[in-house]
C-alpha cells in the first residue's frame, strides 16, 4: 500500500514521518540554497552544530574542474566580447598592440586581442575631405566670408591681390595619417597656403587674373603634395580650384575701368588685324600678277629681239653677197609695211592724164584708215587706180616704176 494513500498513515518515506499537509516553506529553501552556495565557496553553513551536516573545522573547497570551468567561461567573454570588429568598403582598420602599430586590415569581419593588448582605429580612405583657403563658406551667413589672413597675396609686380581656394584631398595611408603627423588637416592648410604663396610671388597680377588661373593651380597642387610628402602626412590631394581672384575692393573700380581700356586695345588690334588680313592677300595677289606679267612681256621682248637678231644675221649675210639688191628689197619691204593699212591714193601724174578716178568704195570701207587727205606719191600702195589710158598706176601693173619709186620719194 502507498504511503499516501488511505490507510497508509501518511508515512513519508524521505521524511521518516508524517508531517501537515500544505505548501512548502520558501524561507526554508532560500535558507537552503544559500547554505549549499556558502559551502561551495568554502563557507561554513549558518546554524549547523557539530553533528550537523557539512559539519567541521575547515571550509569546504570547491571542486577544481568547476572552478576550470568557470575561469575558462570568463576568460572567453573576456576575449570574444569587443574583439571582434568589421571594417566596412572603402575603409581600413589600423591596429595597434601596446600603442604601437602593428598592421592594417582590409575590409571585412577581423579579429583583434582584447583591449588593452590590442585596439583598433577605423579610417575612411574613400570620403573626399575639403579645406578652403582664404574664405569660409557655410554658418549664418548665406555668402562666403573671407579670410583676408589668408586671401591678401603680393605679386610679382608688387600688387595686392585677394585669392580663394578650395582644395579637395583624401588619406591615401592611414598608417601614416594617423601616427606621423599631429595634425594632418592642418599640415595640409599650411601647406597649400605656402604654396599659393610662393607661386603668386613669381607671377604678375596680370597672369594671375586673366590667362594664368589654370597654370597656377597645377604648381599650387605639385608644391603643396611636394610638401606633404616630404612630411609623410599620408594625404593625397585630388584637386585644387580656384574659387575667386581680384584685386582688393578699395582698388576695384580703377582695376576695372584698365581691365576695359586693355579690352578696347585688344578689340582695336583685332580689328587692324582683321583689316590686314584682308587686305595684305589681295596686295600680293596684285604684285604677283605684276610679276607674272612682267616676266611675260620679258620673255616676249627678249624672243621678237633674239628673232630680229637672227633675222638681221641672214640679212647681213645676204647683204655682204648682193648689197644693191637687198638695200632696194629692204626699202620695198618697209614701204608695204608703213603704207599697206594706210588710207592714202597715190596718182601716178607722169602720165599726162587729167581723168582721176578715186576708189570711193574702198575709201568708205568701215576698215579704212582716214588719217589724212589724198597724196600723190611715186610709193606703190595697195590700192591700183588706172589712169586714162588703161594702165595701172601701181607698181604691181608696171615694173619699171616700182624701180623708179626706190629712186623717187612720196610727192606731196
Amino acid at each position: 500500500m502507498a504511503w499516501n494513500e488511505p490507510g497508509g498513515n501518511n508515512r513519508d518515506p524521505w521524511g521518516g514521518g508524517g508531517r501537515d499537509p500544505g505548501p512548502p516553506d520558501l524561507d526554508e529553501v532560500v535558507r537552503k540554497l544559500s547554505d549549499q552556495l556558502r559551502g561551495l565557496f568554502g563557507q561554513r553553513r549558518s546554524g549547523m552544530g557539530d553533528g550537523g551536516e557539512g559539519g567541521g573545522d575547515g571550509p569546504r573547497r570547491p571542486p577544481r574542474l568547476l572552478l576550470g570551468l568557470l575561469a575558462g567561461g570568463a576568460l572567453v567573454l573576456w576575449a570574444g566580447v569587443g574583439s571582434f570588429y568589421i571594417v566596412d568598403e572603402g575603409r581600413r582598420g589600423v591596429v595597434q598592440r601596446f600603442g604601437r602599430y602593428a598592421e592594417t586590415t582590409q575590409p571585412g569581419l577581423r579579429w583583434h586581442l582584447p583591449y588593452p593588448l590590442e585596439s583598433v582605429q577605423i579610417v575612411d580612405i574613400e570620403q573626399i575631405r575639403s579645406e578652403e583657403i582664404g574664405y569660409r563658406a557655410g554658418g549664418r551667413q548665406p555668402a562666403a566670408r573671407s579670410v583676408p589672413k589668408e586671401a591678401l597675396m603680393l605679386t610679382q609686380d608688387e600688387n595686392i591681390i585677394d585669392l580663394r581656394l578650395a582644395v579637395q584631398y583624401q588619406v591615401a595611408d592611414p598608417r601614416a595619417f594617423l601616427f606621423r603627423v599631429v595634425e594632418p588637416d592642418v599640415t595640409l592648410r599650411q601647406a597649400v597656403e605656402s604654396a599659393t604663396r610662393e607661386v603668386v610671388g613669381r607671377s604678375s597680377m596680370d597672369f594671375v587674373l586673366t590667362e594664368g588661373r589654370s597654370d597656377i593651380v597645377a604648381q599650387i597642387r605639385q608644391l603643396a603634395q611636394a610638401v606633404l610628402d616630404q612630411y609623410q602626412t599620408g594625404l593625397r590631394i585630388n584637386s585644387v580650384n580656384l574659387q575667386d581672384a581680384q584685386p582688393p575692393e578699395d582698388v576695384q573700380e580703377a582695376f576695372a575701368d584698365a581691365i576695359k581700356a586693355r579690352e578696347d586695345e585688344q578689340r582695336q588690334k583685332n580689328e587692324a588685324e582683321a583689316y590686314a588680313n584682308e587686305v595684305l592677300p589681295r596686295a600680293r595677289g596684285q604684285a604677283a600678277r605684276r610679276l607674272q606679267e612682267a616676266e611675260a612681256y620679258r620673255a616676249q621682248v627678249v624672243s621678237q629681239a633674239e628673232g630680229e637678231a637672227a633675222r638681221f644675221a641672214q640679212i647681213l649675210e645676204q647683204y655682204q653677197k648682193a648689197p644693191d639688191i637687198t638695200r632696194q628689197r629692204l626699202y620695198l619691204d618697209t614701204m608695204q609695211t608703213v603704207l599697206g593699212e594706210s588710207a592714202k591714193v597715190l596718182v601716178d601724174v607722169s602720165g599726162g592724164n587729167n581723168l582721176m578716178v578715186l576708189p570711193l568704195d574702198k575709201l568708205l570701207a568701215p576698215g579704212a584708215r582716214s588719217e589724212g587727205p589724198a597724196e600723190t606719191g611715186g610709193a606703190a600702195s595697195g590700192t591700183d587706180i588706172p589712169n586714162a589710158g588703161g594702165v595701172g598706176s601701181g607698181p604691181a601693173g608696171d615694173p619699171g616704176r616700182a624701180r623708179d619709186i626706190g629712186r623717187t620719194r612720196e610727192v606731196r
